[in-house]
């Protein structure tokens, strides 16, 4: 049996020695073969900066509203006793579009004109009484003061009178009329809309990252659905606040030349363009590599990729903004940055436009 243990035991470590012959000490050669050798160039395509125009156009969405709109309801509540507009006609501005029932303001107002006719009268003779002390100053004055408050009874009745005619408060076409005459209407009754149309507003939202960019005066350019054409505006009111929940900032824009076939509620697609310089420096949006401590791209200089931190600013489409960290003439390299290291021997292949 002891004979038969030492003849296992030497088979097992004459096996483990051939193992580590031929498995460990291959893979250890091997090893270094598969790592590139340092001197290896890779190979990269670049993009030379220099200074362009940067025209940034912001694309958003919003409505067609109109310069004014009003929902047109009564003052005081009564009997609506007549129309007197066309459904979708224009109307100019201080045109009676409807009369309720005032017939007892009517009333009234004739009794205080009676009234007021007496106390003029009587307001005379106490002055021609009192030129010759034939009655006191006080009863003068008491008379003076009836018909001051008769006049002024009859200015209110004037204005309640005022009340029961519904008027157009701007020149604009009135809409689709929501009752009949005959019928009896409060002031929570919806007569009709009026709209002023000549001049449409556009409103629409904007990120607040292009608060300072927007300005008035910008312009913008807009299509709606039921049309091709592209139609214009010119930015006028800017919200002075961020919305909480959205993040963005309210614009709203007026468009004076109308085109056929653009109504108020419309779907507008929005291109605006926020601002001009005449001389940035733009790169490719994919040479940008973002870190946590800021972003950075890499920048051949004799024949090795150099990392530089940059500052970036306005984004387009394709390209973005530098502020700092890159010159003109500065090699960037576009492609192939994910597998490239700081001071790595690169080969440029080709560049981009």
């Amino acid at each position: 049996m002891k004979l038969r243990t030492i003849i296992i035991l030497v088979i097992l470590i004459a096996v483990l020695v051939l193992v580590k012959i031929f498995f460990l000490s291959d893979h250890k050669e091997e090893a270094p073969k598969a790592n590139a050798p340092k001197g290896q160039k890779v190979n990269v395509t670049g993009y030379i900066a220099h200074e362009e125009l940067l025209e940034n156009k912001i694309y958003s969405s919003g409505s067609i509203m109109a310069n004014e709109e009003v929902v047109l309801h009564p003052e005081v509540s009564g009997k609506l006793v007549s129309i007197h507009f066309k459904e979708g006609s224009f109307v100019a501005k201080g045109a009676l579009l409807a009369k309720i029932n005032d017939a007892d303001l009517q009333a009234q107002l004739k009794r205080l004109g009676f009234q007021l006719k007496l106390a003029k009268e009587k307001s005379e003779r106490l002055k021609g009484l009192l030129d010759i002390q034939g009655v006191s100053r006080q009863e003068y004055d008491e008379g003076a003061s009836q018909l001051q408050l008769i006049s002024a009874d009859m200015d209110y009745t004037r204005a309640q009178i005022a009340k029961t005619e519904i008027r157009a408060p701007f020149a604009g076409k009135i809409g689709l009329r929501q009752v009949s005459a005959g019928s009896y209407v409060t002031n929570a009754t919806t007569l009709a809309t009026i709209q002023q149309n000549n001049v449409l507003k556009v409103d629409f939202t904007i990120p607040e990252k292009y608060a300072d960019i927007v300005h008035i005066g910008d312009k913008v350019q807009f299509t709606v659905d039921n049309t091709t054409a592209q139609s214009f505006a010119t930015v006028y009111a800017i919200e002075p606040k961020i919305d909480a929940e959205t993040r963005n900032i309210t614009v709203r824009a007026l468009c004076s030349n109308i085109q056929q076939g653009i109504y108020p509620g419309a779907f507008a697609r929005i291109e605006l363009v926020a601002q001009k310089k005449q001389s940035t420096i733009m790169i490719p949006t994919e040479a940008i590599i973002p870190e946590l401590k800021g972003k950075k791209v890499f920048v051949s200089r004799n024949g090795k990729a150099m990392p530089v931190m940059v500052q970036t600013g306005i984004r387009t489409d394709a390209k973005v903004e530098i502020l700092s960290g890159l010159s003109a003439g500065d090699t960037v390299v576009v492609t192939g940055i994910m597998s490239l290291k700081p001071e790595a021997n690169i080969n440029i292949v080709g560049i981009t436009q």
